[in-house]
């Protein structure tokens, strides 16, 4: 039986005590469920770690009645819009640093989600590649940008 991805993100949210609406919109890859509810810090958590928790254990929860479903991206009135914006801004200018200098430029650690959208930013660019890299202590991991050879 295929999961209801907008129901249980619903049922899960009010059981953690947000009493929340939730727009469904289709994606190329997945499923956006756009949350709307009163205390939107507390969800998002500081820098979004809140947000991703949830979102993966939806994932998980969906993935366990239909492995077939799509993947779903959680996002708490535009959060996460905005943070992939200023993520791909950073990218980009990133990778603007590598073609001058031609140095390598590393990026902060960042969860696999935000490493994502990084290396799909700058996928296409001929003259720049991207590496994830472990950052000790933490199960974050950074990404090096260097030039292509």
């Amino acid at each position: 039986m295929p999961a209801n991805a907008k129901n249980l993100t619903e049922e899960f949210l009010r059981h953690l005590g947000f009493d929340a609406t939730i727009e469904e919109h289709v994606l190329d890859d997945g499923l956006l469920l756009d949350i709307h509810c009163e205390d939107a810090g507390r969800l998002i958590g500081r820098q979004g770690q809140t947000l991703a928790e949830i979102q993966y254990l939806v994932n998980r929860l969906i993935f366990q009645q239909d492995k077939d479903s799509p993947k779903v991206t959680l996002d708490v009135g535009g959060y996460r819009s905005q943070a992939r914006e200023a993520l791909v801004k950073r990218a980009l200018e990133a990778a603007e640093k590598v073609r001058r200098w031609g140095d390598i430029v590393e990026l902060e650690p960042m969860n696999a989600f935000d490493r994502r959208i990084v290396h799909n930013a700058l996928r296409d660019d001929p003259t720049v590649e991207t590496h994830s890299v472990e950052v000790d202590g933490t199960s974050k991991k950074a990404i090096l940008l260097r030039p292509k050879h």
